[in-house]
């Protein structure tokens, strides 16, 4: 049986002004659509189909770079939102349970609430989520007779006393996956937009002796995304929550304000994350880690005890084993830090594994890239990394080794030795007070000839 879920994600968004489709743009580092997925994920369905439509090929490769179990139905032609669920029916051909119509473009249905549908589903054989709207504006009506839902008249074909209703319809629906395509083939489109209407599906499963109700939301819960400043407010919104969240789990955030989460951040309790961080996606943080301010995290992980920052940039591949440190203007890649390791300042380190309590020191650069290829830097235990060494990899520094200032070291660096990779230093007494004057002299020149 189980619960499929239906999501519809074929509408242009032409107030978006954008080439690409609406639900495409992000908020919180993720495509909207990506938000109405994860929601849905609390019913654990059986099968998902993402329904699209303009750039349907670009929607469909951010669907399954999300997860690629999801199914893909096209809707070639804009008939309105039955005719867009229609398009889910051959997918769902074999889906005996409920179905769940979620939309590509209102990411932020909470997960209580559509375990509230799911519960309301055992007694109705239609559920629709419903808001009461400070302002109604548009939105279709929800006209209810005690817990039965009669119908839903649309705004363009309501008369003025449906128009004051402040009920208002969301768009969501559960049914039965067979009983919804019934539904739905029995729609039509006389209506003054000329189009097919979920919506008229209550109506015609009363006529059919069926049941239907409505379940209510928080109007926030219903935001749909339809220009680039609801974009904006979304994004707003989801922050807002996220740092309220993070306050609840036990998280310091000194400016809470300042601070932006990613749509799948784990920050684990006693960590504090100072001002101004930007945690991308794919970024988990342990307990009792310290981020520090203007650092910017993604596709990372930090382990319990670490320092990262400020302005310290964790980049995809990075792992920060216990009590690590990562300093100002440091950069890390693809690189595995063991415990206790130490890169404290203005230094790069890509493609590389540092020993448990080495030490880098300061303008130290991995010269992982060869204009083709990456290439591996391995650095053993307790090394010492002088200031302004470039290791150009692949190579090998071996544990308790040395490397000294300004070195060049392209070779192996055996356990316990040191390696020295510079020109000698020539000193010319005098020289320096001669280059001077010599160079006065010119520009005394040079400035009589501009004159």
């Amino acid at each position: 049986m189980g619960t499929a879920l239906i999501i519809l994600a074929a509408g242009k968004g032409t107030r978006m002004k954008s080439d690409k489709a609406k639900v495409l743009h992000q908020i919180a580092c993720a495509p909207m659509l990506v938000h109405a997925l994860r929601a849905g994920q609390v019913l654990e369905p059986d099968a998902s189909v993402v329904v699209v439509g303009h750039d349907g090929n670009a929607v469909a490769k951010a669907v399954n770079a999300y997860d690629d179990s999801v199914q893909i139905a096209h809707q070639t032609e804009q008939l309105g939102t039955a005719h867009a669920v229609s398009q889910a029916a051959t997918a769902l051909k074999d889906h005996t349970g409920d179905a769940i119509v979620l939309y590509g473009d209102t990411p932020f249905i909470s997960e209580e609430t559509l375990l509230r549908m799911a519960e309301a589903r055992k007694k109705h054989d239609v559920v629709v989520l419903g808001f009461n709207a400070a302002d109604p504006g548009r939105y279709g009506r929800l006209v209810m007779q005690g817990d039965t839902l009669e119908r839903i008249i649309e705004f363009k074909d309501a008369d003025e006393a449906t128009r004051a209703i402040s009920f208002c319809n969301s768009g969501v629906v559960a049914a039965n996956a067979n009983q919804l395509f019934m539904l739905i083939d029995a729609v039509g489109n006389n209506n003054a937009s000329g189009e097919y209407y979920l919506t008229d599906i209550v109506e015609i499963a009363r006529k059919k002796g069926l049941s239907a109700t409505a379940v209510a939301c928080d109007e926030t819960e219903t935001m749909g995304i339809n220009s680039r400043a609801e974009l904006a407010q979304a994004e707003a919104a989801f922050q807002a929550r996220a740092r309220v969240q993070a306050l609840d789990d036990g998280i310091t955030l000194p400016a809470p304000e300042t601070v932006h989460f990613a749509f799948d951040t784990v920050i684990g309790r006693d960590t504090i994350v100072e001002q101004n961080v930007v945690l991308g996606p794919g970024v988990t943080v342990e307990s009792g880690a310290h981020i520090r301010a203007f650092s910017h995290l993604e596709g990372c992980h930090v382990s319990r005890g670490a320092i990262v920052g400020p302005y310290a940039r964790l980049r995809p591949g990075t792992e920060l084993a216990e009590d690590t440190r990562i300093g100002n203007f440091v950069e890390i890649k693809n690189a595995v830090i063991d415990e206790g390791a130490k890169v404290n300042h203005l230094s790069y380190v890509g493609d590389a594994h540092l020993g448990e309590a080495t030490n880098v020191g300061a303008g130290t650069i991995t010269c992982n890239y060869d204009g083709v290829m990456k290439h591996h830097t391995e650095v053993g235990k307790n090394a010492f990394i002088g200031s302004n060494t470039m290791l150009i990899a692949p190579v090998t520094i071996g544990d308790n080794a040395m490397t000294a200032s300004g070195s060049v070291i392209n070779k192996d660096v055996p356990d316990g030795a040191m390696a020295v990779a510079r020109a000698p230093q020539v000193t010319k007494l005098g020289f320096a007070l001669k280059l001077f004057e010599m160079l006065k002299s010119k520009k005394i020149k040079r400035d009589k000839g501009a004159e």
